[in-house]
């Protein structure tokens, strides 16, 4: 699963830039192959009192969390591609607005240590995870 968890100082993103922003993540993995339910989006609201960049309160600031799970980028041609594909995905959101300082990273997770209903999920682009992604919804499964 992808979980975005955004770290924003409050009233940066308006109701509708959030969905907007958690639609164009989920299209983006689930243009990939993955079930539309692998995507999580989280935001969270810092107060500037809690929020310091090089050791200085920050009051706009955006720090975009990312854990890869479901997939791994086969090498370092491959994670490049997906960080540039991920700054395309926020660019345009945050050129609205200028005054925010804001970074992300991508942190990768072995599918291993990963469960969704206490289910195993099934092997990447394998019959099971494509049934998943019609149902979009997990479901029992035989993973012998």
């Amino acid at each position: 699963m992808p979980l975005w968890t955004i770290y924003h100082s409050p009233d940066v993103f308006t109701a509708d830039e959030r969905q907007e922003l958690a639609r164009t993540v989920t299209d983006y993995y689930a243009d990939h192959g993955l079930p539309r339910f692998y995507v999580v989006t989280v935001f969270r609201d810092i107060s500037a009192d809690n929020f310091y960049v090089g050791g200085e309160m920050s009051e706009r600031t955006v720090r975009v969390v990312i854990d890869h799970i479901a997939r791994r980028a086969p090498n370092s041609t491959g994670r490049r591609r997906v960080a540039t594909r991920i700054s395309e995905l926020l660019t345009p959101l945050m050129a609205r607005h200028p005054d925010v300082y804001w970074e992300f990273h991508i942190d990768e997770t072995s599918e291993e240590l990963w469960m969704i209903n206490g289910l195993v999920p099934p092997p990447a682009g394998s019959p099971h995870e494509k049934a998943w992604a019609t149902a979009n919804t997990p479901t029992p499964y035989d993973n012998d």
